[in-house]
């Protein structure tokens, strides 16, 4: 059974940092990209970041280049994201999910967690 969960969110301040892990279980994780998708209260889900399965490409949102990384390591079958200078539009559900193709569509990806909720204050 394909599990992904991830953990890490909370309430912080605008300019606070954040460390959002996904542990994935009940696949061969290190045979796909994972990514980082988000979703604030009425609007869609937005793509954030994702990964190469060996760790060597990434790939980001305009909106959070520069500001977070994303990294993995297979060998504790998790992917993280690294947030900093957070800002209040960060605000919103944080979902990590696994796809064979490295791109920013959601509708390519196979495997979703359940979120984790990130909160900016201002």
């Amino acid at each position: 059974q394909v599990q992904l969960v991830e953990s890490g969110g909370g309430l912080v301040q605008a300019g606070d940092s954040l460390r959002l892990s996904c542990a994935a279980s009940g696949y061969t994780f290190s045979t796909y990209v994972m990514g980082w998708f988000r979703q604030a209260p009425g609007k869609e889900r937005e793509f954030v970041a994702a990964i190469s399965w060996s760790g060597g490409r990434t790939y980001y949102a305009d909106s959070v280049k520069g500001r977070f990384t994303i990294s993995r390591d297979n060998a504790k079958n998790t992917v993280y994201l690294q947030m900093n200078s957070l800002k209040p539009e960060d605000t919103a559900v944080y979902y990590c999910a696994a796809s064979y193709n490295m791109n920013a569509r959601a509708s390519d990806y196979d495997y979703w967690g359940q979120g984790t909720q990130v909160t900016v204050s201002s």
